[in-house]
């Protein structure tokens, strides 16, 4: 079974604040880059973006996708199925209180049905090569914003 491999990441400069996301999507020996910015977001929504875009950037269905991000929001409400739980209770958490991100867990969620999707865990400005690229495209997303 084909298989892509994603990395990604969001920045913020300040929370809330100008952000950035980065990704690196890689099949075979094919590598592509892609990126963004918002001028007032948070650093949850950029990593969310992140994911959520690399996801809408590809163009297969019924393959398999790993997707690595640093983001423990992200892989533990995959991982230990938060957002099963939130579906589940009319998108409120455990304390009955309202979803932060919906809009972007929404999507999320619509695009992870497309692909059989992974979401896995690495260790933030650790020197992982992917990851730290994910964080110099968001970075730079963000610098154009404020050149702009």
């Amino acid at each position: 079974m084909p298989e892509i491999t994603i990395y990604t990441d969001g920045a913020c400069s300040g929370n809330p604040g100008p952000g950035g996301w980065g990704a690196v999507l890689f099949y075979g020996d094919k590598i592509k880059e892609i990126s963004g910015a918002e001028e007032e977001t948070t650093n949850q929504r950029m990593e969310l973006t992140a994911v959520l875009e690399a996801l809408k950037a590809l163009k297969v269905r019924d393959w398999n996708v790993v997707v690595y991000s640093d983001s423990a929001y992200i892989v533990n409400a995959f991982r230990q199925d938060w957002i099963g739980k939130w579906t589940q209770n009319g998108w409120k958490n455990s304390k009955k209180e309202k979803v932060a991100n919906q809009d972007l867990w929404k999507a999320l969620l619509e695009q992870t049905q497309r692909n059989r999707v992974r979401i896995e865990k690495v260790k933030g400005h650790s020197g992982d090569r992917w990851n730290e690229r994910c964080d110099e495209l968001a970075r730079n997303a963000i610098k154009m914003i404020k050149l702009g």
